[in-house]
């Protein structure tokens, strides 16, 4: 099938007869099958993603059909799609339905979005490989001996093997820009806030951000467009107004961009990242915009604060998990407590319940201000850092990733050396502001390359606008 780039595209060859919407569909799913060994979706929509087409055809002849329409979109497996299975990719649970359209999920259908499956994932989005779904790890279509990033891994292989336009994702410390960045796709993380969680699964809801994975800015900023905004069944989410995202106006001004000192000097970030990315600020140089050599005095707390507080809210969030009320439940329960052991023991994966013990352990009486409360002093410091920065800089830049995808396997028996490859990621997290991944090139091993650029809160009106201008100008890497 022609690997579509953009729903724009997508429309025009609607228009012009030289494909139907049905043939579309069947043209993902031919791909799906086909490419059903990288182990991507947990399961596939086809009848209902056929039906769905023939009826949004119609509407679209009518005149009637949604903004989306021609788009065929695959959701993480943390959203809830009503009447449709929802497991995180976890044992736990194993036969649950969801009741509701999570709000994001409910207004990208609302403009005529095609659903195509559900994809795996690191184990309730705990992971920055793929490989701790209960149902096995997703593989790289750019070298399937290789993990694809995680925890939104299979949601960006998807998107790099033409399985489907575009994904949703979510995004805690950086997973959905990690995965896109080994996948060669774009991947943005918005402002915590900026798009409803409801109808999202829980890991660390201080943290957790509902991000997209796609082809082209003009996808992500309509993407975007659609699903942020007000939701009363979300105390969190932002009241701001909604910008018209895809109507961004090209970027056209010189700008003063900070880059990361420690990422394109630290001996642990990959030379071939170094390069690509200092070539990028060669080329922004050349352009005309101020290119600034910051140094960020809390890089080495990023990290140990983040896991601290995000297995906190982890060990918090996972407590509902308990067999009783749905999912899996155990049979080798004796009592009310020995049911709730077993199943947790039972229905969890290896990475999930260390994450619950170490949040219970910082969480506890005896380390609660040693661990706990200190760890949101220091992401307070991390935040206002963040923020100076941004006041003082239109954009920080930085590669996404220090290394391009490892192998499979490589790091299983190493967490301290998994859990690095969200080094430059997890800041926004921590600090709540935009992040965007946009490929960079690739390696010689021809594994892509991943830029990360942020911005301020509420910043990604700016932020697409200035990343379609890095692309359509060839500032980027091929």
């Amino acid at each position: 099938m022609k690997n579509y780039l953009s729903l724009n595209e997508i429309k025009a060859d609607l228009a012009t007869g030289n494909i139907t919407l049905p043939q579309l569909v069947e043209d993902y799913l031919k791909n799906i099958e086909l490419n059903k060994d990288l182990n991507v979706f947990l399961e596939v929509y086809a009848e209902e993603a056929k039906a769905k087409a023939t009826e949004i055809e119609a509407k679209m002849k009518a005149g009637t059909a949604g903004k989306l329409a021609g788009l065929v979109i695959g959701l993480k497996d943390v959203l809830c799609h009503k009447d449709h299975g929802l497991q995180a990719s976890s044992k736990i649970l194993d036969g649950f339905i969801s009741q509701f359209n999570a709000t994001a999920v409910k207004r990208i259908l609302e403009e005529d979005a095609i659903v195509i499956g559900r994809q795996s994932c690191d184990e309730f989005a705990m992971g920055s490989s793929n490989e701790k779904s209960a149902f096995g790890p997703v593989k790289n279509f750019a070298d399937p001996t290789r993990v694809p990033g995680g925890s939104s891994g299979a949601s960006a292989v998807a998107v790099q093997a033409n399985m489907c336009l575009a994904s949703l994702g979510s995004d805690t410390g950086g997973s959905v820009r990690q995965p896109a960045a080994f996948c060669g796709v774009i991947g943005l993380k918005p402002t915590y806030s900026r798009i409803s969680r409801y109808g999202l699964v829980a890991y660390a809801s201080s943290f957790d951000t509902i991000g997209i994975l796609a082809k082209s800015i003009e996808d992500t900023a309509l993407l975007l467009e659609i699903m942020a905004g007000s939701d009363d069944n979300d105390s969190t989410v932002s009241f701001s107004d909604v910008p018209q995202y895809s109507q961004f106006q090209a970027f056209n001004k010189k700008s003063k961009i900070a880059y990361l000192k420690q990422s394109v000097e630290s001996e642990g970030v990959n030379d071939e990242i170094k390069a690509a990315t200092l070539q990028v600020i060669e080329n922004l140089k050349s352009q005309g915009h101020e290119m600034v050599l910051v140094d960020f005095p809390y890089l080495d707390y990023i990290l140990p604060v983040y896991y601290i507080l995000t297995t906190a809210e982890a060990s918090t969030n996972l407590s509902r998990f308990d067999g009783i009320r749905f999912g899996y439940r155990s049979k080798n329960g004796t009592d009310l407590v020995s049911t709730y052991k077993k199943t947790r023991a039972e229905g969890f994966g290896e990475e999930v319940k260390k994450r619950i013990m170490l949040g219970t352990f910082v969480l506890s009486a005896d380390y609660f201000d040693a661990y706990f409360t200190k760890a949101q002093k220091v992401r307070r410091l991390i935040k206002e850092k963040t923020d100076e920065l941004l006041t003082n800089h239109d954009f920080l830049l930085m590669p996404t990733t220090p290394t391009t995808a490892f192998k499979l396997g490589e790091f299983t028996e190493d967490a301290l050396a998994m859990y690095l490859a969200d080094v430059f990621t997890v800041s926004a997290n921590l600090a709540g502001i935009p992040g965007i991944s946009l490929p960079n090139g690739k390696d010689k091993k021809g594994l892509p390359i991943g830029l990360q650029v942020l911005t301020k809160s509420f910043g990604e009106e700016n932020l697409l606008s200035f990343s379609d201008y890095l692309i359509k100008n060839k500032i980027l890497q091929n």
